[in-house]
């Protein structure tokens, strides 16, 4: 059993570590606040592109565009496959990380032909371990995204699907549906389907003006989705930086209630020890005096 002087150790050890947890935590919950903050000032633009979009289509259902399958229903031609990852640059966030490369995995075992593009430090240095091969990593932090980055990501993704190198182009991100539910969702990024952009709202009033496009609708169109798929990944690079946060957020909490739990244990522990020991002194020192006083009997007994 161990002494008081260790059980007083481990405990000032634990009291330590909890620091370390309340303070990541308290770091976790100010970046989710802000960065969430951020997004929200931005979203009102994607919305606008995405409007747009639809605008294009309820004007010309038959449009034709690269980033979309056929209007005649036909199948794309297959061939490579991108597949952007998105995980954390470091642990203590859960299974959060996990998550995505279960994904990822999935999708390789699908489709052998898959080009790899990473985001993060974790899944960098998980497939390098494994041996699986990655065509680029984006070696700038996954912490504080920005819209910057998401541009330079989706400029490597579309040059590779421009020129035909890539076919399809999936993400794999978390989506943090609310605090308590997030979900590892893998998404064909590219190429869209056309009812996607269609008009659910059955209030949208059919367009009876003629819109005049410049140099051609589908022109329009083309140059439009370059930046509707940067704010898409924006949005993935967004979701999955919150969802990191709030995993963090979950697994300090449960070490700092772990802690208060062994904290208690460890309170119990050393009052038991230490009573046990104050018992033991008492013992002795009552032995003691009991032998002092039979010696003295004894003596006086024989003077």
């Amino acid at each position: 059993m161990a002494n008081t002087k260790e059980i007083k150790t481990r405990m000032n050890s634990v009291r330590d570590t909890q620091k370390i947890t309340n303070a990541m935590y308290l770091i976790a919950s100010t970046k989710l606040r802000k960065t969430k903050a951020e997004f929200d000032r931005a979203r009102p633009y994607f919305r606008s592109l995405q409007g747009e979009i639809k605008r294009i289509f309820r004007t010309a259902k038959d449009v034709e565009s690269r980033y979309f399958y056929p209007a005649d229903g036909s199948p794309m031609p297959d061939g490579a496959y991108g597949c952007l990852v998105i995980t954390a640059d470091k642990g203590l966030a859960g299974a959060y990380n996990l998550n995505v490369i279960k994904k990822a995995q999935q999708l390789l075992a699908e489709h052998e032909n898959t080009k790899l593009f990473v985001v993060g430090e974790y899944g960098r240095q998980f497939f390098m371990q494994h041996g699986i091969p990655i065509e680029q990593s984006f070696l700038y932090t996954a912490q504080n995204p920005t819209m910057q980055r998401a541009r330079e990501i989706s400029a490597v993704l579309l040059d590779r699907f421009d020129t035909g190198e890539l076919t399809k182009i999936f993400i794999i991100f978390t989506d943090m549906k609310n605090s308590l539910n997030e979900e590892a969702r893998v998404e064909r990024l590219l190429p869209f389907h056309r009812k996607r952009f269609a008009d659910t709202d059955a209030k949208e009033r059919p367009v009876t003006t003629s819109f005049e496009f410049s140099p051609s609708i589908g022109e329009v169109l083309d140059t439009v989705i370059p930046s509707y798929v940067a704010g898409y990944i924006y949005g993935a690079l967004v979701d999955s930086f919150c969802s990191e946060q709030n995993s963090r957020m979950t697994a300090m909490d449960a070490a700092n209630r772990n802690a208060e739990k062994l904290l208690a244990n460890l309170s119990v522990e050393y009052n038991r020890v230490r009573q046990a020991a104050i018992t033991r002194e008492i013992t002795e020192v009552s032995a003691g005096a009991k032998a002092q006083r039979r010696k003295r009997e004894r003596e006086a007994a024989k003077g």
